[in-house]
């Protein structure tokens, strides 16, 4: 019990001390491109890494990743330590220490086209993740209908609009009939839309709710001149934390209902990262973020409500 205690506190101990970065090598290296003299691990005049030699696979492969972001040993620090040490790993980040972490944006978008290819078959079962939970979401609601509710499902049947003659006037059971179609219309395209952007809006949504929590965690204990600016970025990180565990349902093909529970519990993540990241306890963190959320829930239903009055105005004068 003793050695398992003495564990946990060398693990805190590492959780808040910053990267450290390995020596300069005393080695003398002569860069094979430019032909510079230098003692260190990469060339003083063009850059070239000490480690690259003759032409071999393996050089051309870490090349290769090198082209993509991927081959860069800060990325795969930077998964690690948002999943151990997230908060103080974005306040070392903040303080300046940029060139040993990946970095947000370009992880952010990495992460988005890795769940893509997670969900379209790239798991441990090699299924569509996303036709599986479609079919598994409606098993569910119909056992839930047909359980709980006492209402048998019924079976869809194709619809059959009726023909409105364009030689008699429309009458109001037609007009209402066609509102209620060009709204479903227009509410189809615009989710539809907003399912292509999806990483824009999401960033969208992040810069909104940065606004208020930066008003909230401004002169917090750690850094008591936070910047807006670095409370943006500091959410970009915590959303990476949220697709780096939002990845491993899909990858490991959980069922609905048990995806359903993993991503309410993961809801309270952001407490950890914002926890370490401020300095404040973990009570005055969730009424924080608690007191945060109220305004951006507030300019979300605006935005909704503008969005159905959008369409009323659009029905009203164009039919």
């Amino acid at each position: 019990m003793k050695d398992l205690h003495h564990r946990y506190q060398r693990f805190s101990e590492w959780k808040q001390q910053p990267h450290q970065v390995a020596p300069l090598s005393e080695v003398h290296h002569e860069c094979a491109t430019c032909g510079t003299h230098y003692e260190g691990n990469y060339c003083p005049r063009c850059g070239q890494s000490s480690k690259i030699g003759r032409y071999s696979f393996k050089n051309a492969l870490l090349l290769y990743l090198d082209v993509w972001g991927l081959g860069n040993r800060g990325m795969f620090r930077t998964i690690r330590d948002l999943i151990l040490r997230p908060g103080y790993m974005i306040r070392d980040y903040l303080r300046g220490m940029q060139m040993a972490y990946f970095p947000p944006f370009k992880l952010f978008f990495l992460l988005l086209a890795l769940s893509v290819l997670v969900d379209s078959g790239m798991n441990i079962q090699g299924v569509n993740r996303e036709k599986q939970n479609e079919k598994e979401s409606g098993e569910l609601v119909n056992s839930f209908s047909k359980d709980v509710l006492h209402i048998e499902p019924r079976e869809k049947k194709p619809e059959v609009k009726p023909e409105i003659k364009t030689d008699k006037p429309l009458t109001k059971e037609d007009q209402k009939m066609m509102a209620v179609e060009e709204s479903e219309r227009l509410t189809t395209s615009f989710f539809e839309w907003l399912e292509q952007h999806g990483s824009v809006v999401g960033l969208a949504g992040l810069l909104v709710f940065s606004f208020p929590l930066y008003l909230l965690f401004r002169h917090s204990p750690a850094i008591p001149d936070l910047r807006f600016s670095e409370c943006f970025v500091s959410m970009v990180y915590i959303t990476d934390m949220f697709l780096l565990y939002n990845i491993i349902p899909s990858l490991l093909c959980f069922s609905v209902k048990a995806e359903i529970i993993y991503n309410m519990l993961t809801l309270l993540l952001p407490i950890i990262p914002i926890k370490q990241m401020s300095g404040y306890s973990y009570w005055s963190t969730f009424w924080r973020l608690l007191a945060a959320f109220i305004p951006f829930a507030v300019v979300c239903i605006l935005l909704f409500f503008a969005f159905v009055i959008g369409i009323f105005i659009y029905l009203t004068i164009n039919l």
